[in-house]
Parts: structure tokens; sequence; C-alpha cells
């Protein structure tokens, strides 16, 4: 449920990445501009710094990453509620990163993936308060298109469940069977 923006101004001024020399920078992330993210919303009020967060993920060291991937999901889906419009336009990015060895949080970013597969808390709350679903706003909504962008890109995990990585293998799987119909 939506409520005035409470977003403060941050005195962290925004780290700009660059991509580490040996990795081509041939990723959709250079789609980002093609999103309209300053007219969406997250968590926050505007999904402006979205683009900010997901740079953070793929060219950051391990503990920007870390943090950049935290403070996204508070943004697009905390305590299992998707909790706005972006969610669903984030998480093409979402995948993509997941399959790029240099990313240090790719474990991190399949369970991001995977709560967003679960996610059905809006759809249950609309069953027992119907209302919910007649808002200008409407959460269920923006839940099952955010559940659908993670399903459209499921063919994707084939390669994640070979990871030689143990966390990333693990995560897929969970993810895998979230994603069984």
């Amino acid at each position: 449920m939506r409520s005035a923006s409470t977003e403060q101004p941050s005195s962290e001024r925004p780290v700009r990445h660059t991509p580490p020399t040996n990795v081509a920078r041939s990723t959709p992330l250079t789609a980002l501009s093609q999103v309209p993210w300053a007219d969406m919303q997250d968590s926050t009020g505007s999904a402006a710094a979205i683009p900010l967060l997901l740079n953070g993920i793929a060219w950051g060291d391990a503990g920007t990453a870390r943090a950049a991937l935290e403070d996204l999901r508070k943004r697009i889906c905390q305590y299992g509620f998707v909790t706005e419009q972006a969610t669903a336009a984030t998480v093409p990015f979402l995948w993509e990163l997941a399959q790029l060895p240099h990313v240090t949080v790719r474990a991190g970013i399949i369970q991001l993936l995977k709560a967003i597969a679960d996610a059905r808390q809006w759809e249950s709350t609309a069953a027992a308060y119907p209302k919910l679903l007649n808002r200008r706003e409407n959460p269920v909504v923006w839940e099952r298109a955010a559940r659908q962008a993670v399903r459209a890109r499921r063919g994707e995990l084939n390669r994640l469940l070979a990871e030689p990585d143990t966390e990333i293998a693990r995560a897929s799987t969970e993810l895998a069977r979230a994603l069984a119909d």
C-alpha cells in the first residue's frame, strides 16, 4: 500500500561505476535508459535510483554490489511483497546480471528473482478485501506483472543450474522449483 513518499535526500554521493577493463560492457544494462524509471514508483517513491543500483551490482566490488542488491531488494520486493510497479521493469535486468560471471552477488540476484516469483501477498490480501482491486493503483497487477516477467526468462535457468558454484546452483534449483507449474 502506497502512501506519500518518505524519500529523504541522501547525504551520500551516488557511486558511478565503470566496467573493469577486461569485461566488455555489452550488457543489457545499456538499455536502462530506455525504461522511464523516473515515471515509475518503487517503495521509496520515484524509481529513478534503480539504474544506479543495477550498475552498482554489475560493476561494483563485492561490498558495493551486496549493498546495492540489498537496497534494490527493499525497493522492489520487501517482506514477500512486490512493492511497486518498478519491480516488473527491473526483472529483465536481474536475469541478465545473474548470467554475468563477473557479478559477485549472482546467488543473491537469483534469490531475489525467486522471492518475486513467489510473491502472492497482494493477491491473498485482495481475496480477503476485494475493494483493493478497485483502487487506481492496483498492487495485484504489479505483483502479477512481476511474476510474469520472472517466468518469461525461465529458459535462462538451464545455464545457471549447470554452474560449478554450488551457491548459484542451489539458488537456481530453488528458483526452478518456484517456477515449476
